[in-house]
């Protein structure tokens, strides 16, 4: 650990800078205005985030604000694992800051030296995490896929992420060979009686830790945007109070799995027992405030990986 010379509250402000300019992209004009402090005193902190090796490729100084909600989130939802990254308020991405800092929980899991079970879901946020890990060799690992990598016109699902993780970790891979979603619970019955799937379907069941993201709904998210789900039946879903998803799961706003057609149509695997593994979900975002205090409600996750501004509302709602 790199010996700290200036008073925890200055490297509070350094560590939010260097975050701000390393991982957010953001200029030293666009810092000093979010920090309400001149340009000159956003280079000084962004150069002593240097000079105190707070930088490297991540923040290795964590922000006193962001431990304290961690620390509440855990506490309040009895989670196993928080973790909480600033928010960056003028950035509309989803992913910075939740990416990193999932891919380095990754990577700790991964450097386990005992053999252990990685599961993982898809979508956008975890292939941003996984895109950031760097080349690691853990042979006796298994990484496993809990949902399809087949769109529904058959081509290959582009937010998939366990391709991507075979091509940065030297591990066994087991991806889902199926859709999302099929056309009916007597199909989905049909493809998981499959003697490979059902292989695939055993390893997720013993996952030691479990990292998903954490979907809104609407007509403008993931499951109609990727073609999964028409407009109509995602009207439906929402009139019935469904509020997220979790790997195609749908909940309502207690993160009570719903009792619909829809979720008999689910052909990922359930979601690794939240007894026996650490399922972490990843999100942050005004959009997905519902489905995040909803999953965490509901013990579809016991762990979590967001920002600040998601925490406040987790906190207060």
């Amino acid at each position: 650990m790199a010996k700290r010379t200036e008073t925890p509250g200055r490297l509070d402000d350094a560590a939010r800078a260097g975050w701000l300019y390393y991982v957010a992209g953001r200029t030293q004009d666009e810092i000093a205005s979010a920090m309400g402090i001149s340009r000159q005193s956003a280079q000084r902190l962004v150069s002593l985030a240097v000079a105190e090796k707070l930088i490297k490729v991540r923040l290795d100084h964590p922000i006193a604000a962001c431990l304290e909600l961690a620390n509440q989130l855990r506490k309040k939802f009895d989670l196993k694992h928080v973790e909480v990254v600033p928010s960056d308020p003028g950035s509309s991405s989803r992913t910075v800051g939740i990416a990193e800092a999932a891919a380095a929980e990754i990577e700790r899991w991964l450097k386990r030296p005992d053999p252990i079970v990685l599961a993982v879901g898809t979508g956008r946020t975890l292939k941003a995490a996984v895109d950031q890990l760097p080349t690691i060799e853990c042979p006796n690992h298994r990484i496993v896929s809990l949902t399809g990598n087949i769109t529904p016109d058959g081509s290959a699902a582009y937010y998939n992420v366990i391709f991507s993780m075979a091509d940065a970790v030297k591990a066994r891979h087991f991806p889902m060979p199926l859709p999302v979603l099929v056309t009916s619970a007597k199909e989905r019955e049909l493809l998981h009686g499959q003697q490979l799937v059902r292989y695939t379907l055993a390893i997720s069941a013993q996952a030691d830790v479990t990292f998903v993201g954490i979907g809104e709904l609407g007509i403008d998210g993931p499951l109609c945007v990727d073609g999964f789900l028409e407009k109509d039946e995602m009207m439906e879903l929402m009139r019935e109070g469904a509020v997220g998803e979790i790997c195609g799961w749908i909940f309502d706003e207690q993160g009570r799995l719903l009792d619909n057609p829809i979720n008999e149509r689910v052909a990922s695997a359930s979601i690794p027992s939240r007894e026996t593994s650490t399922v972490i979900g990843i999100a942050k975002g005004k959009r997905k405030f519902k489905a995040i205090r909803a999953a965490i409600v509901g013990r579809q996750i016991n762990s979590l990986i967001t920002d600040e501004q998601t925490a406040d509302f987790l906190l207060t709602s």
